[in-house]
């Protein structure tokens, strides 16, 4: 199946780009693109939080229950995003026009690729070997690594969202990448700067 975005990633940073890519075909922002996730969760480091400190989510939440309560939001509310389960990425090959991303069961084509996938070494995606430098913003004890990008984008059409951009491993930190990731895929489309707000009548 061709998609226009593939985002490869079902934590934080994949699923708040999922969604705000669902709300700009809801709402009509964009048209006739066809976006899907592969919403691998089980190496996702959500599956042991615990989120006290975050705005907007009730203190005591699990990290499973995001993970959980996320993929079904993005489900029933933006069916238009294809999510793809039981299936893991095993590498992204550049080609002439977009990208082939391999998993263990198939092989999908793709405009934009979003890598989302968290920032623990080693990194299992092939691809990427010329690209893994070790992360900025962690404890090099910790051995985490990331994608050298320059604000979110690796290459043309292809974008890295979370702790694996560089950023800290914060839920809300990473929710707020992958969001910007989603508006500047949007802008790219547009062709000008893009948001979207759903508004009280």
């Amino acid at each position: 199946m061709n998609f226009d975005v593939l985002i490869i990633g079902g934590g934080a940073a994949g699923m708040s780009c999922g969604l705000i890519l669902g709300s700009a075909l809801e709402n009509k922002v964009v048209s006739n693109k066809n976006i899907g996730i592969i919403i691998h969760q089980k190496t996702s480091h959500l599956n042991s939080a615990l989120l006290n400190n975050v705005l907007g989510v009730e203190p005591g939440t699990s990290g499973q229950q995001i993970l959980k309560e996320g993929a079904l939001h993005l489900k029933e509310r933006y069916p238009q995003v294809r999510q793809i389960d039981k299936e893991k990425v095993r590498e992204v090959i550049q080609l002439q026009k977009g990208f082939q991303v391999v998993t263990n069961k198939n092989i999908y084509k793709t405009e934009i690729v979003v890598m989302a996938t968290g920032y623990t070494s080693p990194f299992r995606i092939k691809g990427f070997e010329d690209k893994v430098i070790p992360h900025k913003k962690a404890k090099a004890s910790k051995e985490r690594i990331q994608l050298e990008n320059e604000d979110h984008r690796i290459k043309p059409g292809l974008y890295v969202a979370g702790s694996l951009a560089g950023w800290r491993s914060q839920f809300s930190i990473a929710c707020g990448s992958g969001a910007s990731v989603a508006t500047d895929i949007l802008s790219l489309w547009k062709g000008a700067h893009t948001k979207v707000h759903d508004k009280l009548l």
